[in-house]
């Protein structure tokens, strides 16, 4: 996959590498089937269409990767990304791509909110370290009074031996 004509420009890529940097099938064909869901698809358009959105995708990376060292950054950020698009001349994509960055702004958002359990619960952190601790001296007591009826099992069944062997040697005199 190159940009450049010569056939000298993946001369840098491992041998396999090319296949690295493909997209998954499987999210190829779920895509297709959601856009054309009652149309085959054959598996020679299926590889043109994995092949032609890498290559949309290497472009644009490139592109914003371009953008981002003009202007000294290291990361490449998504203003970046919308630049590239637009200097590449596929400015009518600009509008998606930013809806579906807000998207993941606020599903992300929306994981950050869940997983604060404890802000959710509506309980401070001290009432919820008393329950803590009352829970753990609640196990502490079942444990000793398992451990002491273990106890009392094993004092009974001792007593009893000595019973039986008691009873065994009045038998022998």
């Amino acid at each position: 996959m190159s940009f450049v004509d010569d056939d000298d420009s993946n001369d840098f890529l491992p041998p396999n590498e090319e296949e690295e940097l493909s997209l998954p099938r499987a999210s190829i064909n779920k895509i297709i089937k959601e856009i054309v869901p009652n149309l085959r698809v054959n598996t020679e358009s299926r590889e043109l269409i994995l092949n032609c959105c890498t290559e949309f995708i290497h472009l644009i990376s490139s592109e914003a990767n371009e953008i981002c060292n003009q202007r000294n950054k290291k990361t490449i950020s998504a203003e970046h990304i919308l630049e590239a698009l637009n200097k590449l001349g596929f400015s009518d994509f600009t509008k998606d791509a930013l809806n579906v960055m807000n998207d993941c702004k606020l599903a992300a958002a929306k994981r950050r909110r869940q997983s604060t359990r404890l802000e959710n619960l509506g309980i401070s952190e001290e009432e919820l370290y008393q329950q803590q601790q009352e829970l753990i001296r609640q196990a502490r007591e079942r444990m000793n009074e398992e451990f002491q009826q273990q106890q009392h099992g094993i004092q009974t069944q001792m007593i009893e031996n000595k019973e039986n062997c008691d009873d065994d040697d009045d038998d022998e005199y």
